[in-house]
């Protein structure tokens, strides 16, 4: 028997499995996928972020000139953003796992049965693991760990080029965050929407990456619709596209119902609900949690005296503490707000969030304001908006009011 037993190889695995062998515990992984094999997305972070966890390191590319556009203008932001070196990051995940003689094994689950004791595993082929403890870091359709409620989930959904164009797509040395512009669509595209936004980086030598992205929305935005968007967003700035070297499709859920805290099965990444709903970071979090929840679990489990399920219950509570939970909904009441909003209000929203202090909307983007800070922020974006989205979230207070009533009596 080992002491925690983590299911899935992609960044929240991977990571994980690092940070418990790093804690002198008996780690196995279980994965559907070879743990080597590359990870399949690209993964942005602002270099402070990095910084503070003293891995800079691990960037690929770092831009200086970092800019958000809305209709009419141009906002500078002052802040670095970098692009994570896939490989580096996996390679460094996986020599720390062996180095602390994390083995990994290739299945699926069939059963899992936890007692006071244990758990006992049992893969698709057969094969029976043994743990004090399961992580399940599986991603957003986790195989064991169980929400709390079902809901209408709404998506983040891209279409992505890695490429070389007619001509550049976006300034030299630039990384364009939000490009909200929509002068490339008629009118009535223009009211019924919904809005997406261009997300693009130049990574040099004449090559691009560009990605139309959506806001989340319920359904999720077809792929052909953002890939026909992009294009007609580069054809109506005179730009074609002269080589594709990679497609990227991602698809994700900013809205998941939390996990029930009070199961057995520990999650972790998307698994645990740990998408950010208001901004749909993931990866950041990942790197910031990953070592508090990895040294909760290796306290739990030195204390013999501890069940399984208590061991889970301090691990939980380290993942989702009180103050994170209430901040969550108030994220959430802000993710309903930019679904309700009209094209316009939502670049005026946008107009008004990135003039905030760089520290007010950093923090709120990447969860890292404590809960009076982050009212605080939104209380100043408020009165720093216009008319049409102020009368926006104030209607919104009664359509949904019982997700700030959690934030105050959760």
């Amino acid at each position: 028997m080992v002491d925690v037993l983590v299911l899935g190889a992609g960044p929240a695995g991977l990571s994980l499995a690092a940070e418990l062998g790093q804690r002198g515990l008996s780690v196995q992984g279980l994965s559907l996928t070879d743990p080597a094999d590359p990870l399949p997305n690209t993964y942005g972070i602002w270099v402070d972020e990095l910084e503070a966890l003293g891995h800079t390191d691990w960037l690929s590319h770092r831009w200086t000139n970092c800019v958000v556009q809305v209709r009419g203008r141009t906002l500078p932001l002052q802040r670095e953003y970098g692009l994570i070196d896939r490989q580096r990051v996996q390679t460094h995940w996986l020599t720390q796992a062996e180095r602390h003689g994390v083995t990994w094994l290739k299945g699926a689950v069939a059963q899992c049965h936890t007692t006071a004791q244990g758990a006992e595993l049992t893969t698709q082929a057969g094969d029976i693991l043994s743990a004090r403890l399961v992580v399940d870091a599986t991603g957003h359709q986790p195989v064991l760990v169980q929400r709390q409620a079902k809901a209408d989930v709404a998506y983040q959904a891209a279409y992505g080029i890695v490429g070389r164009f007619s001509q550049p797509p976006i300034a030299s040395q630039q990384m364009v965050f939000m490009d909200f512009r929509d002068d490339h669509l008629s009118p009535q595209e223009q009211q019924q929407g919904p809005p997406t936004f261009l997300y693009a980086m130049d990574l040099g030598d004449g090559c691009y990456f560009v990605e139309e992205t959506s806001l989340a929305q319920h359904p999720a935005v077809a792929m052909d619709t953002l890939k026909q968007r992009l294009h007609q967003r580069l054809r109506h700035r005179g730009v074609e596209v002269s080589e594709i070297h990679h497609e990227e499709h991602c698809l994700f859920p900013m809205n998941l119902p939390l996990p029930d805290l009070r199961q057995p099965v520990v999650g972790f990444g998307g698994a645990a609900s740990m998408v950010h709903p208001a901004s749909g970071y993931l990866f950041g979090a990942l790197l910031r949690r990953g070592p508090a929840l990895a040294q909760a679990i290796a306290d739990a489990l030195n204390q013999p005296s501890l069940t399984t399920p208590q061991a889970a219950q301090r691990a939980w509570e380290a993942l989702w503490p009180q103050d994170r939970l209430r901040k969550h909904y108030l994220y959430l009441f802000g993710l309903e707000n930019l679904m309700d909003f009209s094209p316009t209000q939502i670049n005026h929203f946008f107009e008004s969030f990135f003039q905030l202090e760089t520290q007010d909307w950093a923090g709120f983007l990447a969860d890292g304001l404590a809960l009076p800070q982050v009212v605080q922020s939104m209380i100043g974006l408020f009165g720093r908006a216009p008319n049409d989205v102020r009368w926006g979230l104030m209607t919104s207070v009664t359509r949904h009011g019982s997700l700030l009533q959690r934030t105050i009596t959760l």
